[in-house]
């Protein structure tokens, strides 16, 4: 077994439940890193946002229809922000006895999640990617990427402020809710 996890970041779910074209891009990365990885769980992050089912069940069906076994899949279908996904990751990290997660989620928002997982002990690299904006429409990408420039500050000093309180409650949570 490795000795990492792929970590799949959350995005909008489209009514009908479909996936938003970035929780397909992501998915997408996932799906990748799953084929090019497979003795490593792949960790699905994301909550119920304003269409069901969760943002970790759609990850999970759409990686299954790619032939991902699901009993190699977890999910964590509590989160609602990127904070609140990596805080669920560094805990099934720990819980897994796990050392490096496998960033899979779009150019833009790498740098935030590697900074915030650094910041908690962990190792990271970015999964497989498009290159460039990937498959993202020039508008989406820069809008985005505008985005990132106000939350790496914002995340930054948050985790920095609960960092004693985040390693404390993530060193004692048991394994995610499985598929």
């Amino acid at each position: 077994m490795d000795d990492a996890a792929i970590v799949i970041f959350g995005a909008a779910v489209w009514p009908g439940g479909r996936a938003s074209p970035a929780l397909a891009r992501r998915v997408g990365y996932g799906l990748a890193a799953a084929h090019a990885r497979p003795g490593s769980p792949v960790f699905c992050s994301g909550g119920l946002g304003r269409h069901g089912p969760s943002e970790a069940r759609v990850m999970a069906d759409l990686l299954q229809a790619g032939g991902v076994d699901p009993g190699r899949l977890v999910l964590d279908e509590q989160s609602r922000d990127t904070l609140e996904n990596v805080i669920a990751a560094l805990g099934f990290l720990r819980a897994r006895r796990l050392s490096r997660a496998i960033i899979c989620t779009d150019a833009y928002h790498v740098p935030r999640v590697a900074m915030m997982l650094a910041l908690l002990g962990v190792k990271s690299e970015p999964g497989p990617m498009g290159a460039g904006r990937g498959a993202a429409r020039r508008g989406e990408w820069w809008r985005m990427s505008a985005r990132e420039v106000l939350a790496y500050p914002y995340d930054l000093v948050l985790v920095l402020a609960r960092r004693r309180e985040i390693l404390a409650r993530t060193g004692s949570v048991g394994e995610a809710a499985r598929t």
